[in-house]
């Protein structure tokens, strides 16, 4: 199948290494070009032009940023043309952004659905991904196997939109547990309690996530380059959270104040660090 995807980022890229695997012809697109130009020496094509990737594609997916990010590729004055061509929202965005995304490329007479995606970089690699679809049945039938490409078991949550609300639901998850864990590691370190301790007593408890021992070395060792997951892209989610939580009438008044260390980690940090990072706002040296 020939595939567009746009958005080469630390999720896209595997992405796109997947798609090659599995037998498909893509063209990527990415707005710094260098980052997906290493794809050329798998068979893919790079383009600096969006509507050069997704002229020749049947379905284009979406690895981008935000809607803002999506809005500038697909919509701005050089617009692709998307009659007759399948778009699959991959990334995180609101669910009423992913519902008027809908709205847009169905007016031009193509077709529309989501399909975020939870897990890291390893998993994108493997192709075990946790795909959650908003879309008709009509559309998972149609595509599951096409999307079992990225991970084994694609779930069909509800029409567009509850795919996108089921995500930011997981992501507020991991801003919340993050935060958390680090809470407890700075007791554990500032009463001079062993670590490991601590670890053992948790990993054999409910409290645990796997998440705790894949970060705790960064925590420890001060280290947050090369993250599977940045700040400024937590700090994102979280905003998009809070906003869709108000809006359901739920009190939000803990995420408020993760949503502030990640600002505080963002400003201490910068934007490109892993989003483990807030360990050191919530334990300062």
């Amino acid at each position: 199948m020939n595939v567009a995807l746009l958005g080469t980022g630390l999720m896209g890229y595997p992405m796109a290494e997947r798609l090659i695997q599995c037998h498909h012809r893509i063209t990527v697109y990415n707005r710094t070009r260098a980052k997906a130009e290493p794809l050329k020496s798998l068979g893919a094509v790079i383009t600096s032009i969006p509507p050069e990737a997704v002229d020749p594609a049947q379905v284009v997916i979406l690895m981008l940023t935000d809607a803002i990010a999506i809005d500038k590729v697909l919509f701005s004055r050089k617009k692709c043309v998307l009659k007759n061509k399948t778009v699959i929202q991959m990334g995180t965005i609101a669910p009423s952004e992913s519902i008027q995304c809908k709205e847009k490329i169905t007016k031009q007479g193509g077709d529309y659905f989501e399909c975020p995606v939870l897990g890291s970089i390893k998993e994108a690699k493997e192709g075990k991904l946790h795909l959650m679809v908003g879309a008709s049945q009509e559309q998972f039938n149609q595509w599951q196997d096409f999307l079992k490409c990225f991970g084994p078991e694609p779930k069909l949550i509800g029409p567009v939109g509850k795919g996108a609300a089921l995500k930011l639901a997981m992501n507020q998850l991991i801003a919340s547990h993050i935060s958390g864990f680090s809470l407890s590691l700075g007791l554990v370190q500032r009463s001079s309690i062993k670590i490991d301790d601590f670890m053992v007593i948790l990993r054999k408890s409910a409290l645990y996530a796997p998440m705790f021992d894949n970060k705790l070395p960064r925590m420890l060792n001060g280290d947050y380059s090369n993250p599977n997951f940045s700040t400024q892209h937590m700090l994102k989610d979280v905003m998009l959270f809070l906003k869709e939580a108000k809006s359901k009438g739920l009190a939000t008044n803990s995420l408020e104040t993760i949503e502030k260390i990640l600002s505080q980690t963002l400003e201490k940090s910068g934007p490109e660090v892993d989003y483990s990072s807030l360990f050191d706002v919530v334990n300062p040296k």
